[in-house]
């Protein structure tokens, strides 16, 4: 449509009217009665434009002249013809088209990389959670789902606790099931297991399934050290984020011995740090090295959104090759400790005690006892008498109760250590065998 706003004479040339009109006819109508008008009467072209010229006054005639124009010309409007070049062919528009060629040795690596290790890598789902089709169609998956990864020929599959927390709130009991584990086969197509609960450990977030599969579909992810990573190195990342299968991202380590705060609401230090992306069911893959070792349980991702913010953590492969087979062995992860009651950090300040973890209380009979560690008693004009102070484990410093239980995690049951104490204004060694703690 095309409207033209200038002088009475410009507006007669475009309607294709007279300038002048007798002074009688002047007189003013409404935008309404215009349109009516234009539509309904036997007035022609010129008839019309004369009311629109002699009845609005000029403030209105802009908007007038639109209405006028769509009443009368609506049927004027054409359909709208396709765009084209009829000059030339389809074959002289085709770009040729190269063959991609071989890749680059650093691109070809990671692809070996991912092709033999994708069989290690199992997506497991919540028996007690479904996914659900919304009213868009999209299949909406639980934050129960997650990942795992094949542990060895026996069927063991290792994963995070919380990725199965749902059903372990119930207490199931060994060998119950409670997930469903799909197995990627050599055809390429996902074979599904139940998978039955073997052992499960939520101080390290960890757990262990087993499925009944044939020993072909079976192929264990080869463990690597986290001892000796260094910042920058490469690393790699196989899960399924989302439930998009088998999902490969490639980063670097950014960070080592990091707190990771769990999603079961526990702390577990010596974490791994990595931009790889890691998002929400990812947790329980591997990641990998840059010789497809694992070095680490994905396990948690630092973000306001929900998802990657560059930002993610693993439970190192220390870690999980101390734990894993205690929970296939025993059910539950037998840690070695100290038979001891320890003041909690904030009761330890409150009582002047900066630096270690203070004795509270020492069972009679125990291998703490008979060491001769002193607890925190009441003296006769019930004043508190400090017990001893624990302020390093084989010259391991340690500044807290926290500190401590991390320290006696690298220890087993039945290893000999060596505290040093603070007992009043003495400093003394004492040799101490470590007993298990219950979890």
């Amino acid at each position: 449509m095309q409207v033209v706003m200038a002088t009475p004479s410009s507006l007669a040339h475009t309607l294709h009217l007279p300038y002048a009109f007798p002074p009688q006819r002047r007189r003013l109508i409404g935008r309404r009665q215009l349109c009516f008008y234009s539509i309904c009467s036997n007035h022609d072209t010129q008839s019309v434009g004369e009311i629109l010229m002699h009845s609005i006054p000029r403030r209105k005639l802009f908007t007038s002249l639109f209405i006028y124009s769509s009443c009368l010309h609506s049927s004027s409007y054409s359909s709208a013809y396709a765009l084209g070049d009829p000059s030339v062919t389809i074959e002289q528009v085709t770009p040729p088209v190269f063959p991609s060629g071989t890749l680059f040795p650093p691109e070809q690596r990671i692809v070996q990389l991912f092709e033999k290790n994708t069989y290690s890598v199992v997506n497991i789902f919540d028996v007690t959670l479904r996914p659900q089709l919304n009213v868009t169609g999209v299949v909406e998956i639980p934050e129960g789902n997650g990942s795992g990864v094949v542990w060895d020929e026996q069927g063991h599959i290792v994963t995070n606790y919380h990725v199965i927390a749902n059903s372990l709130s119930r207490n199931p009991s060994s060998g119950q099931v409670v997930a469903r584990v799909n197995i990627l086969a050599a055809d390429g197509v996902l074979k599904n297991f139940e998978g039955k609960l073997i052992g499960a450990d939520r101080a390290k977030d960890l757990a262990v399934l087993k499925v009944d599969a044939s020993e072909d579909l079976l192929r264990p992810i080869k463990v690597g050290g986290s001892s000796s990573l260094k910042v920058g190195q490469q690393c790699l990342a196989i899960g399924n984020p989302f439930g998009f299968d088998h999902t490969l991202t490639v980063g670097v380590i950014s960070g080592l011995n990091r707190d990771i705060f769990s999603q079961t609401g526990v702390t577990i230090g010596g974490g791994i740090q990595t931009d790889a992306a890691i998002n929400p069911g990812n947790s329980g893959g591997p990641l990998l090295d840059s010789k497809g070792n694992l070095i680490g349980i994905n396990t948690a991702i630092y973000t306001q959104t929900g998802t990657s913010a560059g930002v993610g953590f693993a439970i190192p492969s220390s870690t999980v090759t101390r734990i894993v087979p205690q929970l296939i062995q025993y059910g539950k992860a037998v840690r070695a400790g100290l038979d001891v009651d320890f003041a909690p950090d904030l009761v330890a300040n409150q009582l002047n005690v900066r630096n270690g973890a203070l004795v509270l209380q020492v069972p009679e009979n125990s291998l703490a006892a008979k060491a001769g560690l002193l607890p925190t008693t009441r003296g006769f004009a019930g004043n508190i008498v400090l017990g001893d102070i624990i302020t390093a484990v084989d010259d391991k410093p340690v500044r807290s109760k926290a500190e401590l239980y991390k320290v006696l995690d690298d220890y087993s049951v039945g290893n000999i250590i060596t505290l040093k104490i603070q007992r009043g204004s003495e400093n003394l060694e004492v040799p101490i065998v470590l007993e298990e703690k219950s979890s």
